[in-house]
C-alpha cells in the first residue's frame, strides 16, 4: 500500500527542496566552467575577451565552492533519514523533483544532440562547439542516469551514493584548480585588473598630452598642466599606490609614459591574447612585471591643428 503523506513533515519538504536546488546550482556552475574552459583553450578569433572568461570562471568556481558542500550536506541528511524510515521514498514531492529532473535532463540531451547533428550537416562542427556539447550531454547523461538509479534502488545502505559523493568533491576540487592555471589565482587577476587600468590611464595621459600639443603646438612641461577644471579632467593617478605615473618630455615631438606594473602582459598565452584597441594587452601597451616606459613621438602631419578649422569667436 503506498505510503501517505502525513508522515512527511516540513522539514522533508525542506531537504528535498534545498537538496534539488543547490543540486541545479552545481549543475549551472560546472557547465558555466567547463564552457569557459573551452573558450580560453578554443578562443574564438570573433567574440573572445580575456577578462570576461576569467570573470566567468571566477563565478563558476564560485558556484561550485558553495553549493557542491550544501548539496552533499543535504543529500546525507536526505540519505541518513531514509534509511531510517525507507518509506519516505514514497513521498509524492520527492518523486516529482526526480521525474522533473529526469525530464529536464532527457530535453537537454535531446536538444543538445539536435543542434550537433544540425551543425554537423551544416559543415559548421569545430572542435569548440563539439567540446562544448559534449560537456553538455555528459552532465545531462549523468543526471539522468544518476536519478533513473536513485528511483530504482532498493538497498538504503549502498555505499554508491558516498562513491560518488567523493568523486563528485574531487572532480570540483580539479576543476577549481584547473582554473586557477587557466586565469590566475585570485590575487593574479586582482594585479591583472590593476595593470589593466594602469594600461588605460596611460593611454588617457597620452590623448590628453596629444590634444594639448594639438592646441598649443608645444608640449607640457610636467602632467599637471593637463588639469583643466571646465572639462573637469583630474590627471590619474596609480589605482594601488596613488602614486604620479612618471612623464618625461624627450624632444619637442617626443615624450615617455611610465608606470610600475605587477603581471606581464607576455604571462597570458598567445592563444588567450586579442588585439582590442582598448585592451592593456594590446601590443601597444605591452609591459613587464616592473617599472615600463612608453615612448611616444607626435606626427605633425597626422595630429594637425583642429584649430585652424573652426571658426573664429566674433568680437565686437
Amino acid at each position: 500500500m503506498e505510503h501517505t503523506n502525513t508522515t512527511n513533515t516540513p522539514k522533508d519538504a525542506f531537504l528535498h527542496l534545498f537538496n534539488i536546488l543547490t543540486f541545479y546550482i552545481t549543475v549551472i556552475g560546472f557547465i558555466t566552467l567547463y564552457i569557459q574552459f573551452i573558450n580560453a583553450w578554443y578562443p574564438d578569433s570573433l567574440n573572445y575577451y580575456y577578462t570576461a572568461i576569467a570573470s566567468a570562471v571566477s563565478v563558476g568556481s564560485s558556484i561550485l565552492a558553495i553549493s557542491v558542500p550544501f548539496y552533499l550536506i543535504s543529500g546525507w541528511l536526505l540519505a541518513k533519514d531514509l534509511a531510517k524510515d525507507p518509506e519516505k521514498r514514497e513521498f509524492r514531492l520527492r518523486k516529482w523533483l526526480i521525474y522533473f529532473t529526469l525530464f529536464i535532463a532527457a530535453i537537454t540531451i535531446v536538444i543538445s544532440l539536435i543542434i550537433f547533428i544540425y551543425n554537423f550537416f551544416s559543415g559548421e562542427l569545430s572542435m569548440r562547439f563539439f567540446l562544448k556539447t559534449l560537456v553538455v550531454l555528459t552532465v545531462a547523461a549523468a543526471v539522468f542516469g544518476y536519478y533513473i538509479w536513485e528511483l530504482r534502488r532498493k538497498d538504503e545502505h549502498s555505499n554508491i551514493p558516498k562513491i560518488l559523493a567523493a568523486v563528485l568533491a574531487v572532480i570540483v576540487v580539479a576543476s577549481i584548480v584547473a582554473g586557477f592555471f587557466i586565469v590566475g589565482t585570485p590575487t593574479t587577476q586582482r594585479a591583472r585588473k590593476f595593470d589593466d587600468k594602469r594600461a588605460g590611464d596611460l593611454q588617457v595621459l597620452q590623448n590628453q598630452i596629444i590634444n594639448y600639443w594639438t592646441q598649443k603646438e608645444v608640449l607640457p612641461t610636467d602632467l599637471g598642466q593637463l588639469q583643466d577644471s571646465i572639462s573637469g579632467f583630474i590627471v590619474p593617478q596609480d589605482p594601488l599606490t596613488e602614486s604620479e605615473y612618471e612623464y618625461t618630455v624627450s624632444s619637442e615631438l617626443s615624450f615617455e609614459l611610465c608606470a610600475t606594473f605587477k603581471t606581464e602582459s607576455q604571462d597570458i598565452p598567445e592563444r588567450m591574447k586579442m588585439a582590442f584597441p582598448y585592451d592593456s594587452f594590446n601590443q601597444n601597451w605591452s609591459h613587464k612585471a616592473e617599472k615600463t616606459c612608453f615612448s611616444r613621438t607626435i606626427d605633425p602631419e597626422l595630429y594637425k591643428d583642429i584649430e585652424k578649422d573652426r571658426m573664429p569667436f566674433v568680437t565686437r
